[in-house]
């Protein structure tokens, strides 16, 4: 099981939080919570959507992202990981597929 960390590094106000962000993704969303939980996350922040499991994610700014790789995340670019979101999808069947071509065309995530 790995935790992963993208190099979106998307600027975005978020809450309080005014920085560069990132994906924080896993191979279980067991693994992922806990690995959030030992980076002081809240559960509040995860990202997930019916139909969608295989995008399940935690935003992580850019300040935290020393942390997140000392802790053992993965780094990986952003076209990586929409690669190895793209193969969970196909693994997930049709169904999925069908589920989040009609919410989202153009998540950048996806591609």
């Amino acid at each position: 099981m790995t935790v992963y960390l993208d190099d979106w590094r998307q600027p975005a106000h978020l809450g309080p939080v005014d920085d560069r962000w990132s994906h924080l993704v896993a191979d279980t969303d067991e693994e992922l919570h806990d690995f959030a939980d030992r980076m002081g996350m809240r559960r509040a922040w995860f990202q997930d959507k019916p139909g969608r499991p295989h995008h399940a994610h935690y935003d992580l700014p850019e300040r935290a992202r020393a942390e997140a790789v000392a802790n053992g995340a993965v780094e990986l670019t952003w076209r990586e990981l929409g690669r190895m979101l793209r193969r969970r999808r196909v693994v997930a069947g049709p169904a999925v597929a069908t589920t989040e071509a009609a919410t989202t065309a153009d998540d950048p995530v996806a591609t």
